[in-house]
């Protein structure tokens, strides 16, 4: 089986490079980018304004690679991939909950972002804290470790899985 998907545009950030950049939105407090919604698909912004958040899903398009036991940047132990947030999955799809801070014609300005510059956008979904909002009752190996999120970057560690030519679409 084949599964394709288009862009539906790129977001624009200050990140340049993987090393260094937060690894979670919490980490990007205040960070600003732009998401440049292709023409064709522009029409389907129509009523996101009336958001405060968006899920945004994309591509990891510099992960060439992936690994099924990582060391996440938040942990020293192996774990299965399923249960980080590791960036070097099986499909390299990210997911990042935004503020939304306005749209303009086809740009759409965000805030809180932990992802690299010229990265492909898959989706946008509304944030709808009725839906998205679940008590969780355990976090697994997350426990006492989730809080650091906030001031880790990304480090080397996933190097070998990245594709770190210059990426152009």
């Amino acid at each position: 089986m084949v599964i394709c998907y288009q862009p539906i545009g790129y977001i624009y950030t200050p990140f340049e490079e993987v090393k260094g950049m937060p690894i979670q939105p919490t980490g990007a407090a205040g960070v600003t980018g732009r998401l440049e919604v292709d023409p064709l698909f522009m029409a389907g912004i129509k009523d996101l304004e009336g958001f405060s958040h968006i899920f945004l899903l994309y591509h990891l398009h510099l992960v060439k690679d992936f690994q099924l036991m990582v060391k996440p940047f938040l942990d020293t132990q192996e774990r299965g991939i399923f249960a980080t947030r590791s960036p070097v999955r099986p499909n390299a799809i990210g997911l990042s909950v935004l503020k939304l801070k306005g749209i303009e014609g086809n740009t759409v300005w965000v805030e809180n972002v932990d992802i690299l510059n010229g990265t492909p956008v898959l989706d946008i979904k509304p944030y709808v804290p009725d839906f998205d909002i679940w008590p969780a009752d355990k976090i697994g190996w997350f426990s006492q470790k989730s809080d650091k999120a906030k001031s880790h970057q990304a480090d080397e560690r996933f190097t070998s899985c990245y594709d770190l030519g210059k990426y152009t679409h």
